[in-house]
């Protein structure tokens, strides 16, 4: 009789137990998102790898132009990942200054410009953890170094010129007739359309260097500010104006704004 009241006892505990399980109010997406947060926090502070990879896209500043970039990111431990990213960019020249024609509805003129100056850029660069996030609303920050080929497109610079007669032609530094780019009468500057059929490719090889934090929250997404600097080195001089002395390597700074998803 004994053991029966023991069992009864046991089972009504049981019972009670599963019913307050029932009961227990399911959590919000709000509540399962930050448990998950806490938990990756907890992970990382042991040394677990919870994320892999990301990718991520950006805008940039240069100091002497602007471009964008994507970015694929393999994580080798919980401080160290491996970076290969494709770049392109606007290199401008510090001597370039638009002058409208009052007297024409043409594109503005660049005058003693040669070429449209892009630099591509594909390469590699070695990430490392500097510090970390204190919480789901910290910073992370990284350092970022690495290097790789850098390919200048030359698009030449064509303006439209005045022949006599009403005849209208677009010309270049090294078109054969070349003195009208000198001396003119030049109507107006060249839209975005003109050029590309005499684009040149001048190779060269690149190094850079940044710092980036990471000011998103402690998830999935990543949102960061990166400042550093480039080097870079062609094998040939690139002619960007006239009159002005031709250079091979360029020394730069950048900004850039970063976003994407870890995964």
């Amino acid at each position: 009789m004994k053991k029966i009241f023991l069992l009864a006892i046991l089972l009504n505990q049981l019972m009670v137990t599963m019913a307050q399980e029932t009961e227990k109010p399911a959590l919000t997406k709000k509540q399962k998102k930050e448990q998950r947060i806490n938990t990756i926090i907890k992970q990382e502070e042991e040394g677990v790898l919870k994320y892999t990879r990301h990718w991520v896209g950006g805008f940039k500043l240069t100091n002497d132009g602007y471009g964008g970039f994507i970015e694929m990111g393999r994580a080798r431990s919980v401080n160290k990942s491996l970076l290969f990213q494709l770049e392109i960019t606007e290199r401008k020249h510090v001597k370039e200054e638009k002058l409208q024609n009052d007297y024409s509805p043409t594109a503005p003129v660049i005058y003693g410009k040669i070429n449209y100056f892009y630099p591509v850029k594909l390469g590699a660069q070695y990430q490392l953890l500097l510090g970390n996030k204190g919480n789901k609303n910290g910073v992370s920050v990284t350092s970022n170094f690495g290097g790789g080929l850098s390919l200048a497109m030359l698009r030449p610079y064509l303006v439209q010129v005045d022949k006599g007669g009403d005849v209208y032609e677009y010309v270049g530094y090294n078109s054969p007739d070349s003195s009208y780019f000198l001396n003119g009468p030049i109507v107006g500057g060249p839209n975005l359309s003109k050029g590309w059929s005499g684009l040149k490719i001048t190779p060269g090889v690149y190094a850079k260097a940044g710092v980036r934090f990471d000011y998103g929250k402690y998830n999935e997404m990543v949102n960061a500010i990166e400042i550093g600097g480039t080097i870079e080195f062609y094998f040939k001089k690139i002619q960007q104006m006239i009159e002005v002395k031709q250079y091979n390597y360029f020394v730069g700074a950048y900004v850039s704004v970063v976003f994407g998803k870890r995964k």
